[in-house]
């Protein structure tokens, strides 16, 4: 694949024809080398081993020990079976049950510090215990649900009704134009974000949109620019909760561009050595998206081109 992102590569077969079958689950939570991760609040647990950081992995019996009734299935690692178990509040565990057993980190720097696959299998454990804390209850009768599926599926017991985790799909674009001396592209900044960082446009899509209308839309909403052109570039999952990014080119009719002032207080258009600049930290004035970011990875792309 040409493009691997920050939480991609989990490299576990995720055994989606076979969780359904309830005897096969129970008998991969009894297999006495099921392993599980640990989270506390959507934080992995991680340690450093021989200078570089990896997940903790506990057998599932440890886990279950510490965390009960929160744990999910999350696939097959070379026939073993993995899981994960979260603990919930407002106290770090690792000050009590999980003491000596690592660190727990937000999940942004663990994309920073964790391989890549270590980094995959901890955002998909974060987007599955995120969906279950919010669908805790069937949006059909308002009954409490049940997890089914070694927890990628919730069956509401009243009235049947069954519910899935959901992904919600993000456009997010590089404005570029090309009518001046030179390419140039587009990046907008958010007022909350830290001084300087400025980013590439995006927003959720909405009912009845295809990719390419989302993005001229959003486009045209958050910095005033008609989009001409779309090119695919490459996707990201986000668990923030449970987003998917996808990363696009955008080529726009004109360099007039009118930040909305709601998503975005400022845009600035950018050549690509002044992009090169920016993703160098040698911009008198712009940062760079964060290295983990799908942003960067379109700013780098169109840079180099």
């Amino acid at each position: 694949m040409p493009y691997r992102h920050a939480f991609s590569g989990n490299p576990l077969d995720r055994s989606g024809d076979l969780r359904n079958d309830a005897a096969w689950l129970a008998e991969q939570e009894a297999n006495p080398e099921a392993l599980a991760m640990i989270l506390w609040e959507g934080r992995p647990l991680i340690e450093t081993h021989e200078g570089a950081e990896r997940l903790v992995w506990l057998s599932l019996a440890h886990a279950r020990d510490l965390a009960r009734d929160r744990d999910v299935f999350l696939g097959l690692w070379k026939g073993a079976p993995v899981f994960a178990a979260e603990f919930e509040g407002s106290i770090d565990p690792t000050s009590g049950p999980a003491g000596g057993l690592g660190r727990f980190v937000e999940m942004r720097e663990a994309a920073v510090v964790l391989p890549e696959a270590d980094a995959g299998i901890a955002a998909t454990a974060k987007s599955l215990f995120d969906w279950r804390r919010r669908h805790g209850f069937c949006a059909a009768c308002g009954q409490a649900t049940d997890q089914a599926s070694g927890g990628w599926k919730r069956v509401c017991p009243a009235c049947g009704t069954e519910h899935f985790p959901r992904v919600d799909p993000v456009v997010i674009m590089l404005p570029v134009y090309k009518g001046g001396t030179e390419p140039r592209c587009l990046l907008g900044r958010q007022a909350a974000w830290p001084a300087g960082r400025m980013s590439a446009l995006a927003g959720f899509m909405e009912p009845g949109e295809s990719i390419e209308e989302a993005c001229a839309r959003e486009v045209m909403e958050e910095a005033g620019l008609t989009v001409c052109d779309v090119r695919y570039h490459s996707s990201q999952p986000w668990p923030f909760p449970g987003q998917l990014m996808i990363g696009l080119i955008a080529e726009v009719t004109t360099d007039e561009a009118a930040p909305d002032q709601t998503e975005l207080e400022a845009v600035a258009w950018l050549t690509r050595a002044e992009a090169r600049a920016v993703l160098d930290e040698t911009h008198p004035t712009i940062h760079a998206p964060a290295p983990y970011a799908i942003a960067r990875r379109l700013l780098e792309s169109w840079a180099a081109e």
